[in-house]
């Protein structure tokens, strides 16, 4: 194994606890067609396949859906500014501790407006050379093309890199991009398998011992 020099992180779920919002502002959104979106329903379609639950609405057309989408991003904005803790447990201590040790980018399925509000309260943004946004992508993840932007903007090899993920298409994509994953769990995915993942931590006190053990090497 080469020696890691560079780390892409995702962001939701892994510097802020922001999934189970997104979630909401989902359900919200169903829920005025009579839709109960469960919890395994966003896992299944968010954050493992990354196709949505509009096909529970077949007869809408794009435009509609184009609509709903705006609809649903605006309730997620007014959960985020009704919640003033976002930051993950201890992840500030982490990033202080790494970022004069190695280069390390944002690499998330957020959008710009989204990550910019989170950001703002927050003070993480100094440790990373980089952010690339959902907008800045032709293809989110499971596709690899996120971490492939992320490579060619930290100007390391794959084999030198570390990704750190919460979800089952963001290892998809970290994997199809041939670069070594770490799977940070939360609540909504503590019983998936993270199968290639080269570690599964279930805190940041594990994630840490991982990532140093990785330096070390």
């Amino acid at each position: 194994m080469n020696m890691i020099k560079g780390i892409l992180w995702d962001n939701d779920g892994v510097l802020v606890d922001t999934e189970q919002f997104f979630y909401q502002a989902n359900r919200d959104m169903f829920a005025q067609f009579g839709i109960d979106l469960t919890e395994q329903h966003f896992f299944d379609w968010y954050l493992t396949d990354n196709c949505g639950a509009w096909h529970l609405l077949p007869d809408l057309t794009p435009q509609q859906i184009h609509q709903y989408r705006l609809q649903r991003d605006q309730i997620y904005t007014q959960y985020l500014q009704s919640n003033q803790h976002l930051a993950i447990d201890g992840i500030g201590k982490l990033l202080s501790d790494l970022g004069a040790k190695v280069s390390m980018g944002i690499v998330t399925s957020s959008k710009s407006e989204h990550f910019d509000l989170i950001h703002a309260r927050l003070d993480f943004l100094r440790h990373f050379q980089f952010v690339i946004t959902d907008d800045m992508v032709s293809s989110s993840k499971p596709s690899p093309e996120p971490y492939l932007a992320g490579l060619s903007k930290i100007a390391l090899p794959a084999s030198q890199c570390l990704v750190i993920e919460d979800s089952p298409r963001g290892l998809q994509a970290a994997k199809a991009a041939g670069i070594l994953c770490i799977v940070l769990r939360n609540k909504m995915m503590f019983d998936y398998p993270f199968d290639g993942a080269y570690r599964v931590v279930n805190s940041i006190d594990e994630l840490t011992h991982e990532i140093n053990d990785l330096l070390r090497s």
